[in-house]
């Protein structure tokens, strides 16, 4: 969905200048509640009025136009965004019966950079569906029996059954991107991992058809993933989804790129293909994985009005993106992004 072209009160002057449109630019990176937060802290300073109505009518009159030029056009922004979502949220209501009638399963892998839409986006993949046939799978670290086991079998215990869509908040990737980064795993344990886990992923999709993987890389700017770290340490309702991780991966950016690189190489396969979600814009990372994720599986239904086809700006193959890193790194002599 293209950003609704409303004109700001400077904008409908003609006067926006340079360093006018660098504030811009920084206020679009505010997220929408933040938005209508600040600009209901500037007006209701020492306003004490208990009932809802009068308050939100006070506020609404001491506000600028310039200040209800933004809360409208903020308001607009969620609301078509939601709107956009909606008709592929149905076709996955859809396709989850499909999954039901013929007893086939999906297991969908959101794995990437910390603070990159995965959760947010599992939400909006999960939002309408039927509870009884999805779930959302996030495991915490292994307790100490689980280390002396296969780093997959924990994974595997929670595979879908015939007719189920399993959607992992982060997954048995964690050994390639995260562990050895932060010294969570030993070197031996990643070697063995990355040669393996292919011929594992082999061994549960060569079930006659019956299961679809969907293995999702979320990619999110250093810029990006900076603002979103910073919204949660002053966010009391965010605090919480700041880990040991997301404290050092900004320090760690680069380590964590050459993860990412060797993840490509190493496990992108005709059979079992990575795709990257380029995800600094959240709702078009949200559209682009339903699409995704509906182009997989051909299904009773489907409709043909709707478009899905996907945004090759948003939605990147995982050979595209080895190749552009590739040249990057024969270019610059490192990776840049």
């Amino acid at each position: 969905m293209k950003k609704l072209a409303i004109p700001t009160p400077a904008e409908k002057k003609g006067d926006a200048t340079p360093s006018a449109k660098n504030s811009e630019t920084l206020q679009s990176t505010i997220s929408y509640s933040e938005k209508i937060q600040q600009a209901v802290e500037k007006v209701e300073v020492n306003l004490k009025i208990k009932s809802l109505d009068r308050r939100i009518k006070k506020i609404i009159d001491k506000m600028s136009s310039e200040e209800k030029d933004t809360m409208i056009s903020e308001t607009l922004q969620k609301h078509f965004a939601a709107e956009e979502l909606k008709p592929y949220q149905a076709e996955l209501i859809k396709l989850q019966q499909h999954f039901e009638q013929t007893g086939k399963k999906m297991i969908i892998l959101f794995d990437g950079r910390d603070a990159s839409g995965k959760g947010g986006t599992i939400r909006r993949v999960s939002r309408y569906m039927n509870e009884k046939h999805y779930r959302v799978v996030a495991l915490g670290k292994p307790n100490s029996q689980q280390k002396t086991e296969m780093h997959i079998k924990r994974y595997i215990e929670h595979f879908p059954r015939a007719g189920e869509i399993a959607l992992f908040d982060r997954s048995w990737y964690n050994r390639a991107l995260v562990e050895p980064v932060m010294g969570f795993c030993t070197k031996d344990q990643y070697r063995r991992f990355m040669k393996k886990v292919v011929s594992y992923e082999e061994n549960f999709l060569a079930d006659n058809g019956k299961t679809v993987l969907i293995k999702l890389y979320f990619s999110v700017s250093k810029e990006e993933q900076q603002r979103r770290f910073e919204r949660r340490k002053n966010d009391p309702l965010r605090q919480w989804k700041l880990s040991e991780v997301d404290l050092q991966a900004q320090a760690l950016w680069g380590e964590f790129t050459d993860a990412k690189y060797k993840l490509l190489k190493k496990t992108h396969t005709k059979g079992s293909p990575w795709h990257i979600i380029k995800s600094d814009d959240k709702h078009l990372a949200r559209l682009e994985t339903i699409k995704l994720i509906l182009n997989h599986v051909k299904y009773r239904g489907r409709s043909r009005s709707l478009d899905f086809r996907s945004n090759p700006d948003i939605a990147v193959h995982g050979d595209v993106e080895v190749k552009m890193m590739m040249k990057q790194l024969k270019k610059y002599g490192k990776f840049v992004s």
